[in-house]
């Protein structure tokens, strides 16, 4: 049974041919089985120089590759612990691109605890695989030290809210320590290094759900830094933001990736994460009634519009008018595929017209994290 795939030596081809050959990235194909293995390596070796290994297979090759792309299932412990066994060459590469054919939640927060960059469920896409690969641009040589240094911050954060969604999906223990001490990192990165590289490195690295926390997360902590807010409730503020999706769980990724307008039920479907995300913390004694506040009402709105209760002025705490704010924004400017990411003043303004629901003095403390910071 062949266990590794590898394109024939560059050495054999023409000059022409071996120049583009050895210009191509390399990246390394990991798989359960051999059909699966031959499939992806069949689409990866158009673009890029590829080798292949079974996850059966000892690991044998000693280059380090620019990306990994994996595709096993993830519901299998051998499978998971063959993956953990190459922890540490997966961690050296760029980008880690797991491709599930099951899309469950507990298989894609595995994806991202085994450390995946980006998951791409459903059946093998051909043009999403290779646009995964080849986007975005490498980083320049000057900054790849505090590009890897934020990219290790980006991925302690991303595998404790894989654990978080873990932890709902199949009801296990909750680590509200691991999600503390992740925001704890994430607070320590932006104050030496600033707001905006956090938000680059995440959006290189994730998409989707994991994106979305992480950038809400990064963008609470700048907020809460630039209005001076103490250690503590710069805690609480990061923690509540750590956790303020977590009900997302709940949902199917089919609704919560879909590209288009989503429909009045699927709209339904969507607002019951904050109570679903509350009803699953409120057990926790690690978990404290702010931060309880904060996952149940962040989209409560100040004239009584927002869900799940329908608050209204002062019974909406300073903590959620700031998570609001944070979210919202974060989710005008986060990346998708199917649609270009919206420029920070165009979703700054956009807060700004939404009179009568956000705090008029905040959204104004805002335009510095928004804009300038």
């Amino acid at each position: 049974m062949q266990n590794a795939r590898t394109l024939p030596s560059p050495v054999k081809r023409d000059a022409g041919i071996r120049e583009r050959e050895v210009a191509r990235p390399f990246v390394h194909v990991l798989a359960d089985t051999s059909d699966k293995l031959s499939g992806v390596c069949s689409i990866v070796e158009d673009k890029f120089t590829v080798a292949g290994e079974r996850l059966d297979a000892d690991s044998k090759l000693s280059q380090q590759p620019f990306a990994f792309v994996i595709r096993a299932e993830l519901r299998d412990v051998g499978t998971i612990a063959a993956i953990k066994k190459r922890a540490g060459k997966l961690a050296k590469a760029k980008k880690r691109i797991f491709l599930l054919d099951h899309t469950s939640h507990a298989v894609v927060s595995q994806a991202y605890a085994l450390g995946a960059t980006l998951v791409l469920p459903g059946p093998v896409n051909r043009v999403k695989l290779l646009a995964a690969l080849s986007d975005p641009a490498e980083p320049s040589s000057a900054s790849s030290g505090e590009t890897a240094q934020s990219g290790n911050a980006v991925e302690t954060a991303a595998t404790a809210i894989a654990s978080m969604f873990t932890s709902v999906t199949l009801s296990q223990p909750l680590d509200v320590d691991g999600a503390r001490e992740a925001g704890r990192q994430i607070a320590d990165r932006i104050t030496q290094h600033g707001l905006s590289e956090w938000l680059t490195t995440v959006r290189r690295h994730h998409e989707g759900t994991y994106q979305h926390c992480l950038l809400v997360t990064g963008l609470a902590i700048d907020f809460g830094l630039s209005l001076g807010i103490g250690r503590p409730d710069l805690e609480r503020l990061y923690t509540a933001a750590m956790f303020h999706d977590i009900g997302k769980a709940r949902i199917p990724l089919a609704i919560l990736d879909k590209p288009g307008r989503l429909d009045p039920e699927e709209r339904a479907m969507i607002e019951t994460h904050p109570a679903a995300g509350y009803d699953f913390l409120k057990g926790h004694d690690k978990i404290s009634p702010e931060i309880l506040d904060a996952v149940r009402h962040h989209h409560e709105y100040l004239d009584g519009s927002g869900y799940p209760d329908a608050l209204c002025g002062e019974s909406i705490s300073d903590l959620v008018r700031i998570l609001t704010i944070s979210d919202i924004f974060a989710a005008l400017i986060e990346h998708r595929r199917y649609k270009p990411t919206m420029p920070r003043l165009e979703a700054y303004n956009i807060l700004c017209g939404m009179n009568g629901k956000l705090e008029k003095a905040l959204v104004a403390s805002f335009r510095q994290v928004a804009l300038t910071r």
